[in-house]
């Protein structure tokens, strides 16, 4: 019987807390790639530990750290493995936190769609980012929620790389200011709301 009981009881820790989310924001550790659009999910990162007046911790493959909002835990995360390997940091704080896919939100650029443009999903393909490549692959699913930030598709063919890690123009950079602003409170209405309500509020 008492096997019986510390067994139930070891299911019920196991048991993810309906509470709790984790945040991804994508991007480059390093100088060389602050300011750059393919940052811009480390800037939604910033954005929220500055509304409230929060800062991350350099821990394993990510810089961590926690928000809380109407009664949710969000954990927020910007990995250090690059943007090629960010699977490795979500996978490894998605078990240790033990958060499921359908709170797991995953935030990035997209060139697809114009500078400052979001779109909030349930999940899809890649789309030819690696960050999302990463996720995908390690996860073994890409049924888990993405906002995409747009940055637009301003190069010529085979000139995609040296877009992606440029930086904002004086002309682009209110635009997206006021995208990343937007992006922290649809995280905020992501976790509190639900996804569904977020989408038809965010898109």
């Amino acid at each position: 019987m008492w096997r019986w009981l510390f067994g139930l009881k070891e299911n019920r820790q196991k048991e993810a807390d309906p509470m709790k989310y984790l945040i991804t924001g994508l991007g480059n550790m390093g100088p060389d790639y602050d300011d750059t659009r393919h940052n811009i999910g480390f800037e939604v990162i910033d954005k929220l530990c500055k509304d409230f007046d929060k800062s991350l911790k350099d821990s394993n493959l990510g810089f961590i750290g926690e928000i809380k909002h109407k009664g949710r835990t969000i954990h927020l995360l910007k990995p250090t493995t690059y943007m090629n390997l960010s699977g490795k940091a979500v996978r490894y704080w998605m078990t240790k936190l033990n958060i499921p896919v359908e709170r797991t939100l995953v935030i990035l650029d997209d060139v697809n769609l114009e500078p400052g443009v979001l779109k909030l999903k349930p999940g899809g393909s890649d789309g030819g980012h690696n960050g999302l490549k990463s996720i995908n692959q390690l996860l073994g699913t890409n049924s888990y929620p993405r906002l995409r930030i747009g940055i637009g598709r301003n190069f010529h063919k085979g000139g995609q790389v040296n877009y992606v890690l440029g930086r904002w123009s004086e002309e682009e950079r209110p635009i997206i200011d006021e995208a990343v602003a937007k992006s922290a409170e649809a995280v905020l209405k992501f976790t509190s709301i639900g996804l569904q309500r977020a989408m038809n509020e965010v898109n």
